[in-house]
């Protein structure tokens, strides 16, 4: 059974009278509290997302405190829980408060003290969630798709962008690496903080490194390919960001891109072994488009309709032909590629087999044996590149017969062959 939103506080002990004293408490104080008797169940109530606190006691028959303490931080590490043990038992109490706990309170409990730790923690989860619902909302529409590789991208930046973690960011060029960038920077504490974006072959010496590190204090650091940097550049950063760890203290926040793979870069000795160590202690592995097929026509559809939006117009029809062509492509640029097809679409432009044609994308109004010799070629020749020299389909589009439609065509000295280019061309 999951708890209801609208819950603020959950009791966990194994004494019913002492959980209907607590809930009465925080009811005649405002609190929506529900209580459970049987620590067993308590996960069964929760989930990774639910905006409250948990209050529980140490000694429970079954789960103690800190074993539901640990169950409780597997499923969210953020969810905040408060123990409360009896005086002999502090030394475990404080021991649950390094394992994750808000805090502890000593019986015979005083109720002002839980108050104030509800009245400080409830605002702070609340908020959490509120930010966790904002950024899956705003990475469902930055990285879209359903493939479970873009699922998994996108539960890892909610995930991790609430934090200040130094993260390494892999994949090829266009799969959306600067995107994800963004997304973690924007969506953290130090969003109001500087975006510096840097790239590692514009560093020629460590004081150049030095110098966007001033400029992103406070904020984040997007190092392009850090390995393209001098070794003592490199050197300097492992020891910036161990003195980071040290002392607790996040001054930068380092969001490292590197294209292709990072261990082929540390092999070639490209980039140092220590500095892959701290950059890759939270990696996202970039998918190429070729790898999530089943999200290219979402894509296309979902940037297309963002360019007709900007350009205030009608979304236009796509033919079915065209999206299994744009199905076929191994899109080497990956997505950024993709979205500039999209675009160009979006004003008129069909962009197949490297060449870009010009085609009414409406469709036809009369037959073709209506209109005059002068437009017939153009027509023609735009759907037998729209259709990469598929007669039957051309004829479809075209509304005339394919004997007729061959005849029109060496007319005009058009040869389907001449439109069968290949894709990956």
């Amino acid at each position: 059974m999951i708890m209801n939103d609208d819950i603020e506080v959950l009791i966990v002990d194994d004494d019913q009278d002492v959980v209907d004293a607590y809930q009465h408490l925080l009811e005649v104080s405002g609190y929506k509290a529900q209580t459970a008797t049987d620590p067993t169940q308590v996960l069964g109530m929760l989930d990774k997302n639910w905006p409250g606190v948990v209050v529980t006691d140490m000694y429970m028959p079954g789960l103690n405190g800190i074993e539901l303490l640990d169950k409780i931080k597997g499923l969210d590490e953020e969810l905040p829980v408060i123990i409360i043990t009896g005086h002999g038992d502090i030394p475990m109490a404080v021991d649950a408060v390094k394992k994750g706990a808000i805090d502890f309170l000593q019986k015979p409990l005083q109720p002002a003290d839980l108050l104030a730790l509800l009245e400080r923690f409830l605002p702070q989860r609340k908020q959490v969630i509120n930010q966790r619902k904002t950024l899956i909302h705003t990475a469902s529409n930055e990285l879209n798709g359903d493939s479970p590789l873009i699922v998994k991208i996108r539960a890892q930046v909610t995930k991790i962008a609430l934090t200040t973690k130094d993260v390494l960011i892999e994949g090829e060029s266009g799969t959306g690496r600067h995107t994800v960038a963004k997304l973690l920077h924007k969506n953290s504490i130090i969003h109001q903080g500087p975006y510096i974006n840097v790239n590692g072959s514009a560093i020629t010496c460590t004081p150049d490194l030095q110098r966007s590190m001033i400029s992103a204090r406070s904020g984040s650091l997007c190092l392009n390919n850090p390995q393209d940097m001098p070794i003592e550049a490199q050197q300097w950063l492992c020891r910036f960001l161990l003195e980071q760890e040290r002392q607790c203290k996040k001054e930068v926040r380092v969001l490292a891109i590197v294209e292709g793979e990072p261990e082929k870069v540390v092999e070639n000795e490209q980039m140092l072994p220590e500095l892959f160590y701290f950059l890759s202690q939270v990696r996202f592995s970039l998918p190429p488009l070729r790898q999530r097929s089943c999200d290219i026509t979402p894509l296309f559809r979902h940037f297309l309709k963002l360019s007709c939006q900007k350009l205030n117009k009608a979304i236009p029809a796509v033919d079915k032909a065209y999206i299994n062509t744009l199905n076929r492509h191994e899109w080497p640029g990956n997505v950024l590629e993709l979205k500039n097809v999209a675009e160009l679409y979006a004003i008129g432009i069909v962009k197949l087999t490297g060449q870009e044609r010009s085609k009414p994308l409406d469709q036809m109004s009369s037959p073709l044996d209506d209109l005059v010799d002068d437009y017939e070629k153009q027509l023609i020749e735009d759907a037998l590149y729209l259709f990469t020299g598929r007669i039957n389909e051309v004829s479809s589009y075209l509304q005339i017969p394919r004997k007729k439609l061959y005849l029109r065509m060496k007319k005009h000295g058009l040869d389907k062959a001449e439109f069968k280019v290949r894709l990956s061309n």
